[in-house]
């Protein structure tokens, strides 16, 4: 078989077996055996084998059909030193592994694949290696850093993250608000209320002040004349106009900059809509050349999607002073990026509303020509509600990271262990960041959701100061006993339920990375940890390192270091950093 097996020596022997029995390459079976998931309830197999996936025209079959097949393939199959326990269920052949090999297959390949455990899954071999380009983020400069860029942010980072541990390269793009009439606004503003001191200190703070304060001017006729003068100089490139909104601009990436590194996020380029402004006249040119650009009696540009060719769905690209919009400056930016970077897929990471935007982009690039429309994608998210910092309305992605590092710190300087910490600071900021993202990550994006504070820093239940806390307890444990050696494990000693509850459950590591990397949904892997924690909670409860026999001992710190590995490597592709102590 291709690839290296993630499930070890077992899976490959039933597969073997299978391959014969059913008469289908070996590689036919890989998609149709699964590994079981633990059940709290009663003892499970290892592995199932869906007999209406390896069966031609299963549609056709009957339920009682399909389990009949199922007790007839499991009569045939025989038990051997690897396949301890066959049976059939209705429409499934379950597989029950030697425990010893269970256990000593999965610690060994977790201990061998380290950061790549589940990646290397066989799962993954015939997933051919991509370049993706993910724009996420993309705040406005001047305007507000609200909940849905900061849920575009760790969506998109998560994102990026699970393309680069599979291979894939990936190049992050933040495609900020940068360009528009709100600059010439904000120009006139800077003119009158703006501080060089103050821009320099706190930029995105300063500049928004600014614009709230010229805002309220805006409806005064003049200060609309000069805004336009300022943005039309802009737009002409004037000199000293152009150089107000550059060191704009260039405060304000600096500043988010600094931000993103505390949530643990990077980018690759900061692009722009002002990047687009002559490269979206092309695109109106091109469009133009290709009968596709129609003028409105205003004057108008639009672009006709409708099927019967009859204007009941239009997009407008251009102004009727013949500037473009933020579409026609989307376009550009697509056809640039596929000029510059030749990718194999884009993913846009926006809120729900812009689904139509996006439908219509990838629309009007299918009619221009360009084919690779079918590979851009956008994944949408829905709103959050209700998210609010104890002076009031969240305005910066600062304010969100500092209450949650507040509030942290306050429920961790209430427990009685707290005090040995050596920062304290910077373990409330990453325990509040997996808080948040865990609330954010727990139902399918595109779901709106009631934010809660307390909720999301609850340290027992599904949270993600749960999964910190696990980690944290998992490697204190490894410190206290010196760190565990794979060599001499004798497997025999994991033979308890608990134990196995947790080998099985590392068993399926890699087909929750791969139902993730389908849909991009976050929520498979959080799943999978918050059991993962719970399982290790009841196993390190149940199956005390302290005071066993030393073997029994070395056997179960193996098992506790699998599974803090793991949960490590989930973590961080969440964007989660691990913690050691809290």
């Amino acid at each position: 078989m291709e690839g290296v097996p993630a499930h070890g020596r077992g899976w490959n022997e039933m597969v073997f077996k299978l391959s014969k029995v059913l008469d289908l390459p070996p590689e036919n079976l890989i998609k149709s055996i699964s590994a079981v998931p633990v059940s709290k309830k009663r003892h499970v197999a290892d592995f199932q084998l869906s007999i209406a996936s390896v069966i031609e025209n299963s549609s056709d079959y009957l339920a009682q059909d399909l389990h009949l097949q199922a007790q007839q393939l499991a009569e045939r199959l025989k038990c051997d030193s690897v396949v301890s326990a066959i049976s059939a269920d209705p429409g499934t052949v379950n597989f029950t592994i030697n425990r010893e090999l269970l256990a000593k297959t999965v610690l060994q390949q977790v201990w061998e694949d380290g950061s790549e455990y589940g990646v290397k899954s066989e799962l993954f071999s015939t997933v051919p290696r991509q370049k993706a380009v993910i724009e996420f983020s993309s705040p406005n400069i001047a305007k507000k850093f609200h909940i849905g860029h900061l849920r575009s942010t760790i969506v998109g980072n998560f994102i990026a993250n699970l393309k680069v541990a599979l291979g894939h390269e990936v190049v992050r793009i933040n495609y900020l608000g940068d360009w528009g009439m709100q600059f010439g606004l904000l120009g006139v503003g800077f003119q009158s209320f703006g501080n060089e001191e103050k821009l320099k200190s706190s930029p995105l703070q300063h500049l928004f002040e600014v614009y709230v304060q010229i805002n309220k001017a805006a409806e005064d006729e003049n200060t609309k004349k000069l805004a336009k003068d300022f943005f039309r100089k802009l737009e002409e490139h004037d000199e000293q106009v152009l150089s107000i909104w550059k060191q704009f601009r260039d405060l304000s990436i600096e500043e988010y900059t600094r931000i993103y590194k505390r949530l643990g996020v990077s980018f690759d380029e900061y692009s722009g809509e002002s990047f687009y402004q002559e490269k979206a006249q092309e695109v109106l040119k091109m469009l133009e050349d290709k009968g596709l650009l129609q003028k409105t009696i205003k004057g108008t540009g639009i672009v006709d999607l409708s099927e019967k060719k009859d204007l009941s769905t239009v997009s407008t690209v251009m102004r009727s002073d013949g500037t473009s919009l933020y579409i026609t400056r989307d376009l550009a930016a697509a056809i640039d990026r596929m000029n510059k970077h030749s990718w194999d897929t884009m993913i846009y990471v926006t809120d729900k509303s812009q689904s139509n935007h996006f439908q219509h982009l990838f629309q009007i690039l299918k009619l221009m020509g360009y084919d690779w429309a079918e590979r851009c994608q956008h994944v949408s998210f829905g709103l959050v509600q209700g998210m609010k910092t104890r002076r009031g309305e969240v305005i910066f992605l600062e304010d969100v990271l500092n209450e949650v590092r507040s509030r942290m710190l306050q429920n961790m300087t209430s427990t009685k262990t707290t005090k040995e910490l050596q920062d304290p600071v910077e373990t409330a900021e990453k325990v509040g960041l997996a808080a948040l993202i865990i609330q954010d990550f727990r139902g399918l994006l595109s779901s709106d959701y009631q934010f809660s504070w307390d909720r999301a820093l609850q340290s027992r239940g599904d949270t993600g100061v749960f999964l910190q806390y696990t980690h944290a307890r998992l490697h204190s444990l490894e410190q206290m006993h010196g760190n565990a050696e794979l060599t001499d494990v004798n497997v025999a000693c994991l033979q308890e339920p608990d134990a196995v509850s947790v080998l099985q459950h590392l068993l399926r590591y890699d087909e929750v990375l791969y139902r993730s990397s389908q849909d991009l949904q976050p929520k498979h892997i959080v799943s999978y940890l918050l059991t993962l924690s719970h399982l290790a909670a009841v196993a390190h409860k149940t199956l005390p390192v302290k005071g066993s026999a030393p073997d029994v001992a070395q056997a179960r710190l193996c098992l506790f270091h699998a599974a803090r590995s793991v949960l490590a490597n989930g973590m961080k592709l969440l964007g989660i950093t691990p913690v050691t102590q809290m």
